[in-house]
């Protein structure tokens, strides 16, 4: 069996059917697991890409069903798909846990949108309802029928927990992308470059249109990271996410904050 991760794969873009090798569908589907991880709101769903990559391993497995046990081949393809199956379980995993945490908030965004704009796939959607049901149902079982009638209306908005949008979000260049414009009162503009040995570490805040926004860019060594964000900043520090951009050259750390 000459079975990787190199086939061909069609794809519906919405314009028709494209075609994708595995590798690239993988590779998009771990863009979409790092960012949906780390980004404080629910974003997009990528279900064709899932269900696409869902059909390669079915297809994968069926093949290595075909091959000795003691093929070694069969070993290491097995240990191939287990690394894929962790990627998508984490990254819908990450949803459902925005779900339950924002469920109300996300809900009433939703219902803002087309259904070609939609963020949650009809699955999402559908857990989404019943877990506020029967979130609804809970509490008036366990508290609200105590109460005095004046008090056992759910009012859902005030139960509603929205994501910190002013949360730091750790990125990096995959490639050069010149003319990034920073909004603020300078509209600074910034070129990312793309990650090497001396790569860019950018500690980006969210931030709404009222927000002003200035950088300061800070020369440190590798010796001193550590402790320059965890005392001057303030931020986690997520050590599966940073390690691997790391060089134990100087680092050039861009630090956006906001004005108060």
């Amino acid at each position: 069996m000459e079975e990787s991760l190199e086939d061909s794969l069609l794809m519906d873009d919405g314009d028709g059917v494209g075609e994708l090798t595995a590798q690239t569908v993988l590779q998009e589907i771990e863009n979409a697991w790092m960012n949906e991880r780390f980004a404080p709101e629910i974003l997009p769903h990528q279900s064709d890409l899932v269900d696409c990559m869902l059909q390669q391993i079915a297809h994968m497995e069926e093949n290595i069903k075909r091959l000795d046990k003691n093929d070694l081949r069969a070993l290491v393809h097995r240990m191939e798909l287990d690394r894929i199956k962790y990627v998508i379980s984490s990254y819908l995993r990450a949803r459902l846990e925005k779900i339950e945490r924002y469920t109300i908030h996300i809900l009433s965004e939703e219902a803002n949108r087309s259904p070609e704009e939609a963020y949650l796939t009809p699955g999402e959607l559908r857990f989404a309802k019943e877990y506020l049901a029967n979130l609804e149902t809970f509490f008036k079982t366990v508290a609200l029928q105590h109460m005095p009638p004046n008090f056992q209306r759910f009012e859902a908005n005030k139960f509603t927990i929205k994501p910190n949008l002013q949360a730091h979000v750790f990125l990096r260049a995959n490639q050069r992308v010149t003319g990034i414009v920073l909004p603020g009162m300078l509209n600074e503009e910034i070129d990312f470059e793309e990650v090497q040995a001396n790569c860019t570490l950018i500690i980006v805040l969210k931030h709404n249109r009222k927000l002003k926004l200035e950088y300061v860019v800070l020369q440190i060594k590798l010796t001193f990271i550590w402790t320059f964000i965890y005392f001057v900043t303030n931020l986690p520090i997520f050590c599966d996410s940073i390690l691997p951009i790391l060089s134990p050259k100087v680092i050039e750390i861009l630090f956006l904050y906001k004005r108060l």
